[in-house]
């Protein structure tokens, strides 16, 4: 089984990259999909987000208010470090559970969408790590017009993440996403070349097919020596 990473920054155009991988059926565990159903109301993340930000952050059906969290954790640094230390734990969890359903299932590529990748110490899971860069100019623009939010709120959002400079050294593949949709498409087919290439070996025993082969391997040697001991 291949475990690709797959991160980049806010308004990066990762979601697309995301999206392209969906469109080829390689499947995708969103981290972001995971972290909204560990903020259900009445779930354990719930429970403790509650707690430590107080009920002003819920909505009238008690639901997380998470534009509101998010104005809170990115604008103090101290918040969104306790944010993410209650909700790592019941993200990881998900998210290893997603990759265990896929698993089951058979498949042998699995993308793990993770915005936080390196900040999680995930990315030690994962290989080869993608990371979809972007300009800092191009990234604000697109913040902006995406969200109309203020060039000010954009910027405190931008700067609460890694750097993508950062990111970018420590990637196995870089997707730079500073120009057209068509020019993100073109690196995007040889991107997914390099990902659907046979698996190592040490990949194919992590999949089910590995695993089943090593059950057969496993019974066949011990009926032989079942059989092998019954003749002494």
């Amino acid at each position: 089984m291949r475990l690709v990473g797959l991160t980049g920054g806010i308004a990066s155009g990762k979601s697309t990259v995301s999206n392209l991988f969906k469109a080829n059926n390689i499947p995708v565990v969103d981290a972001d999909l995971v972290a909204r159903d560990v903020l259900k109301k009445g779930t354990g993340g719930w429970k403790k987000v509650v707690a430590s930000f107080g009920e002003e952050i819920l909505l009238a059906n008690g639901e997380v208010d998470r534009p509101k969290l998010g104005q809170i954790v990115f604008s103090d640094p101290g918040k969104r470090q306790l944010l993410n230390r209650i909700l790592a734990p019941y993200i990881s969890s998900g998210i290893f559970f997603e990759i265990l359903k896929l698993w089951i299932k058979g498949f042998k590529v699995i993308v793990l969408d993770i915005p936080l990748l390196f900040e999680a110490k995930m990315d030690k899971w994962t290989k080869p790590i993608i990371v979809v860069w972007v300009d800092p100019e191009t990234q604000l623009r697109r913040l902006v017009g995406r969200d109309g939010t203020s060039e000010e709120d954009a910027r405190n959002r931008i700067n609460a993440q890694m750097p993508l400079d950062i990111k970018r050294s420590k990637a196995d593949i870089v997707i730079d996403n500073s120009g057209s949709l068509d020019d993100l498409s073109e690196q995007f087919r040889k991107v997914l070349f390099q990902v659907t290439r046979p698996l190592t070996w040490t990949e194919f025993w992590l999949s089910r097919q590995g695993a089943f082969s090593a059950l057969a391997s496993v019974i066949v040697g011990v009926l032989i020596c079942r059989k092998t001991f019954s003749n002494l």
